[in-house]
């Protein structure tokens, strides 16, 4: 496990739980993990110390697209070994960048918006949106030269590569990696931020200490797994199964020993927006100006690994150690990709806080519609649930090693 001053995050071998947060892929939407985020901190700190950070806690992050981007804040180290950024530092990050990332054309008024909007469909029909080059620069210059295997705590971000057809996970947790996987940070982001449509595709290299090349052809990695949990989830398996000496000896399957956390970017309300009629009729210009295929994308996947990750706790008894926080009702622009407004971040930032108010809802294995958790706690009683578990934990792993330690 990686140091963050001077202390050393335990391994749940330690411990009861193996600690999983992830986070989904959306765009500007991503405003709304990171108001999730802040409030989960600030409660870790009110039971540990100002200095508490979320990489602390967590045996493993996973993030896709701009979850992979959060996830890159969170455990990326600065000069003191310490996390690159806050949680609370993040929502400010959007506002910050994100009108520079996706330009809007607030100058045009309505009718020159529509007219915009209209050359950028066109656009998208022969290329990319967003050239992309801002991003670039700043995922460059923020994370520097850090490599994947120096984050505070493990990560997972899924890509896709577009010339080999496959998805392409970078994990930390996978020791057997050849070093042409340990990439920079700043590419795999980029990589799993390229959403089709919006931002072109990724190519880098990344060399062994031999001179050996390994190429990669990067796209957005929400369209295999834009909510990353059960990729996460798979990964901490592996390491059980492989009998990594960090990890307690218990059986693969047992899901009793996970604590997860999985925070979704939100998704547009049920509007009934396309129908089996309309879209028989459609052609390619139709799925790609009306945005249907990234709504397929990237709202019906999320949806599949809750469904599936409820039925596994479920089955254990173990429901109540698996959280997914999720708002399924955005409307309109709330609910877009690469809205960069002023207003529009202000608005995300209120649903962030809005959902925090929120009961906790799960998903109906019936229906696959979320629905309120009755005589639940809020969103936000849930997460200080969460954080005094994740702090006991953490307090039990430290006692345990020192035990360890004496013993030796």
């Amino acid at each position: 496990m990686e140091k963050t001053s001077g202390r050393q995050i335990r391994g749940p071998v330690h411990g009861k739980y193996i600690t999983i947060l992830s986070i989904d892929g959306g765009g500007m939407r991503g405003v709304i993990p990171g108001v999730i985020l802040a409030r989960l901190e600030s409660l870790l700190q009110e039971v540990d110390g100002k200095d508490a950070r979320l990489a602390d806690y967590f045996d493993l992050i996973a993030g896709t697209s701009t979850g992979g981007l959060i996830t890159a804040m969170l455990t990326a180290p600065n000069e003191n070994q310490r996390p690159l950024f806050s949680a609370a530092e993040i929502v400010d990050f959007y506002k910050e960048h994100g009108p520079e990332i996706f330009p809007q054309r607030n100058w045009l008024g309505w009718v020159g918006n529509w007219i915009g909007n209209k050359i950028d469909q066109l656009r998208q029909v022969v290329g990319p949106k967003y050239d992309g080059k801002y991003l670039h620069k700043l995922l460059k210059t923020k994370l520097s030269s850090t490599r994947l295997h120096q984050t505070l705590t493990k990560v997972v971000i899924p890509t896709f590569d577009i010339r080999n057809l496959q998805p392409t996970i970078f994990s930390s947790f996978r020791k057997n990696n050849t070093a042409m996987m340990n990439a920079r940070l700043a590419d795999i982001c980029i990589g799993t931020s390229a959403a089709p449509l919006f931002l072109p595709a990724h190519y880098f290299t990344s060399s062994d200490d031999i001179g050996k090349v390994k190429e990669f052809n990067l796209v957005d990695g929400g369209v295999v797994a834009n909510n990353p949990t059960f990729v996460a989830i798979s990964e901490a398996t592996e390491q059980l199964r492989e009998k990594n000496e960090h990890f307690p000896a218990i059986a693969p399957c047992d899901y009793r020993t996970f604590l997860v956390i999985s925070i979704g970017t939100g998704a547009a309300e049920n509007e009934h927006k396309y129908d089996a009629e309309t879209v028989s009729q459609w052609g390619c210009w139709e799925w790609i100006t009306n945005n249907a295929l990234p709504d397929v994308f990237f709202e019906a996947g999320p949806d599949m690994v809750d469904y599936h990750l409820s039925v596994i706790f479920r089955s254990f008894h173990s429901k109540e150690n698996y959280l997914r926080i999720q708002d399924d009702k955005l409307r309109g622009e709330e609910a877009s990709f690469d809205n960069a407004t002023k207003e529009n971040l202000e608005n995300l930032v209120k649903k962030g806080n809005d959902l925090l108010r929120k009961p906790v809802s799960r998903v109906n294995l019936e229906t696959g519609h979320y629905e309120v958790v009755k005589h639940g706690d809020s969103n936000e009683e849930a997460l200080k649930k969460f954080a005094q578990a994740l702090s006991q934990e953490k307090k039990l792993r430290e006692k345990n090693c020192l035990k360890t330690k004496e013993v030796e």
